[in-house]
């Protein structure tokens, strides 16, 4: 703060005033510096201090990734993930507890490649414990890039809160010159604290965007603006802690959703099929074998594919497995009775969802038997 001679006159009027039993030009001079200090130094307690305790409690679980990750240098290409605990990464971003007071647990310590149903049903059950929690104001999940969509729609299907819950990660490791993984965790922060947040289901804050669990997929493999919504837009934005929300997720999510983890130690399995130019139906026919419940095909344009293909997954159809269209395409719905007869081929669309959760829905949905009529209903609402 800049002192002016005026401010100056005036604490030395004060301070004569203070002191005019002392006589001595010495103690005026004492208690004008004194005065000058008190005038313009910071208050010990500040605003944000003094309201230490109106700070909700924001639980973060990590499970690894490159925003734990670290490398042999600054502009080293290669890293490894996982490397920093929790409390490290915390404590990386001493500005975040600014907006919380942050707890955190290692749920996992694995890179997001390496994702498993195990991890995904431990980390929603521990997510479902912890809201539960009435000094839990929100929580943060720290999660590898490469399969946060899948794991943020998981939980957005089987979470039971309406608690602030916000997948965050790092394209660049925190070792890395520019690492993105300490702002996008204090912005994460800032939403999972935020009122504003609560009711929105399962949060994604990466690249001071903020997307809802349905939405977003990956689109780069490198650039920190990897993640889009691509049929949506955001829900909303956050820039340096300041949280706006533009829109409420229009699925259902959470609190509002029919399905449960309650009792359940395995999800059934489903497989992906990616069609392509060529492709005959030996994949598909390869899953029928393996055991798969479900296929999803990440089919070419409106969730299409090859004669060989068609026949292939109409027979695996016809022996009870449920045999989902979606799409290999960044962007677009997948429609029902387009140009494939789904009714007449027991197909399901997709809809909205992209192949890797389409997969998730499916293999939610196969934990009780359903009518075809009944998943296909699950694809429009979720």
């Amino acid at each position: 703060m800049r002192v002016t001679r005026h401010a100056i006159h005036a604490i030395h009027v004060r301070a004569v005033h203070h002191v005019k039993a002392a006589q001595t030009v010495h103690a005026v001079h004492l208690v004008v510096a004194a005065l000058v200090l008190a005038a313009f130094a910071v208050p010990a307690t500040t605003p944000a201090a003094a309201a230490d305790e109106d700070r909700p409690v924001v639980v973060v679980l990590a499970t690894g990734g490159t925003i734990a990750g670290a490398g042999a240098s600054d502009v080293a290409s290669g890293y490894q993930s996982a490397r920093l605990a929790v409390d490290a990464l915390i404590e990386s971003v001493p500005d975040a507890a600014k907006l919380a007071r942050l707890r955190g647990e290692q749920v996992a310590s694995i890179g997001s490649q390496d994702m498993t149903d195990e991890v995904w049903l431990t980390l929603a059950r521990r997510v479902n414990v912890v809201a539960a929690n009435p000094e839990v104001g929100g929580i943060v999940i720290t999660h590898g890039t490469d399969t946060l969509e899948e794991t943020a729609y998981f939980l957005n299907l089987v979470v039971k809160t309406r608690k602030p819950v916000v997948l965050t990660g790092a394209m660049r490791p925190s070792t890395a010159l520019s690492a993105d993984g300490p702002l996008n965790f204090f912005n994460a922060v800032a939403v999972a604290a935020s009122p504003a947040a609560a009711g929105q289901g399962v949060l994604v804050v990466i690249n001071d965007g903020i997307h809802d669990a349905a939405s977003l997929t990956k689109t780069s493999t490198t650039a920190v603006e990897a993640f889009r919504s691509p049929l949506r837009g955001l829900v909303g934005s956050v820039t340096w802690g300041a949280v706006e929300f533009f829109r409420a997720p229009p699925q259902r999510h959470t609190t509002a959703s029919e399905f449960s983890i309650d009792g359940v130690e395995a999800l059934p399995r489903v497989e992906i099929v990616m069609a392509h130019a060529g492709m005959t139906g030996d994949l598909i026919d390869a899953a029928v074998g393996l055991g798969a419940r479900g296929i999803v095909v990440a089919g070419v344009g409106n969730g299409n594919m090859t004669a060989s293909a068609l026949e292939a997954l109409t027979r695996a159809a016809a022996r009870g497995i449920v045999c989902v269209r979606s799409t290999r395409v960044a962007s677009g719905e997948v429609g029902r009775n387009v140009e494939v007869d789904d009714d007449g081929r027991g197909f399901i669309a997709s809809d909205e969802l992209n192949a890797p959760k389409a997969r998730v829905l499916l293999k939610l949905a196969l934990l009780r038997p359903r009518s075809a009529a009944d998943i296909q209903r699950l694809f429009h609402e979720y």
